[in-house]
């Protein structure tokens, strides 16, 4: 039996995870053509190894141009998916962690350059660009390119995009789909008024910005094996006024769960590039927090969650089920690992990893016989 919350074992659905850290999708930029290469089978095969509960593998785009960057992954040709299997086989000889993936799109914030190069957007005819799409003609920056509004048909392929991107993930035995609909991509822009200027059935009222997402929800939902869980990750404000709130996030929580969503990851910002952020640890907690008192389905926090302490704190209050860890992971690849020893809890490590034990942690370990 687990002393602590964050070492307990948890179950989303019939999916049954260890411990209550879950490793965040984390874009790493590092793909061809969509296509994951050796770069994603070292980074993902090291976190698999890391002792946490779940990784999600990195935001996954459903069509080439839903891709943030030229550099980032997909799942939207059979190339894409022989490339994501390569990966995952890997992975799976050394490790039997749940996999899951976020599945999205970018809409107007696509065709970005990489990080480490300045991230600003790239022009429709300059190379490594193409023209984004939105719900409306509005740019993420003023100097950017002007998105093409979606049509209907424009909505329809990007709805049977995601179903088939989850059909595939299904082909992989990924254990977990969730979906993007957060920081200021696709079904984001959708949802907040600061985006959204459509006057059809798709904008306007809260129920009609909702509408698009949902049926993305509902697509994904019905491609997906119905007994592995879907879940959506949200960001819980704009940060900005007049946009995305914690009040709305609650509603469109609410009508997920009533769809059969599993879990509700709460994130936050991305959308506004004038959000004024109020960071620090926890910082984004109380969103996670007003989620979790409004819906009976699993809520994971996220947010410069860092400490050991801070994660089980986060947990033994009813702020959240799940603790997501990003950076920090990136950091420290065996935070689990030093989390456990902190608290005298023990933690899965490969076999090639047992002489590593420290001596004062002697029952650190839990050996799985082969």
């Amino acid at each position: 039996m687990s002393a602590t919350k964050l070492f307990s074992p948890f179950e989303i659905g019939s999916l049954k995870l260890q411990n209550r850290i879950v490793i965040a999708p984390m874009c790493q930029y590092s793909a061809s053509d969509g296509e994951m290469t050796d770069w994603h089978l070292i980074h993902l095969g090291n976190l698999a190894l890391s002792g946490a509960g779940i990784l999600t593998i990195e935001a996954t785009a459903v069509t080439s141009e839903g891709r943030i960057s030229y550099g980032d992954v997909g799942l939207y040709s059979d190339a894409c998916q022989r490339a994501m299997d390569r990966v995952l086989t890997g992975i799976r000889r050394w490790s039997d962690m749940p996999i899951a993936v976020q599945l999205g799109h970018a809409g107007r914030k696509a065709s970005s350059e990489i990080p480490w190069k300045g991230g600003h957007q790239i022009a429709p005819d300059a190379a490594g660009g193409w023209k984004t799409v939105a719900p409306s003609s509005i740019p993420f920056r003023e100097h950017y390119d002007h998105p093409n509004a979606l049509d209907k048909a424009g909505l329809e392929r990007i709805r049977a995009a995601f179903g088939d991107a989850a059909r595939r993930a299904a082909e992989l035995g990924i254990d977990a789909v969730q979906i993007h609909g957060a920081h200021g991509y696709l079904l984001h822009q959708f949802m907040s008024p600061l985006s959204n200027e459509r006057t059809d059935e798709y904008g306007g009222s809260l129920e009609n910005r909702l509408r698009f997402p949902l049926e993305v929800f509902d697509t994904v939902r019905e491609a997906f094996p119905s007994d592995k869980p879907v879940t959506m990750r949200l960001s819980g404000t704009d940060w900005a006024e007049g946009g995305w709130d914690v009040e709305q996030t609650i509603r469109f929580a609410s009508a997920l769960e009533a769809r059969g969503c599993a879990a509700i990851h709460v994130s936050s910002g991305g959308l506004a590039h004038h959000q004024q952020i109020a960071v620090g640890p926890s910082y984004q907690v109380p969103l996670a927090r007003a989620v979790k008192q409004a819906v009976k389905i699993t809520v994971i926090a996220v947010g410069l969650i860092t400490e050991f302490e801070q994660a089980e704190a986060i947990l033994t209050t009813g702020d959240a089920d799940l603790v997501a860890i990003a950076r920090a992971i990136l950091y420290d690849p065996r935070w689990p690992w030093h989390a456990a020893a902190h608290f005298g809890e023990t933690v899965q490590a490969a076999d090639q990893y047992l002489r590593c034990q420290p001596r004062q942690f002697r029952h650190l370990f839990e050996h799985k016989a082969q």
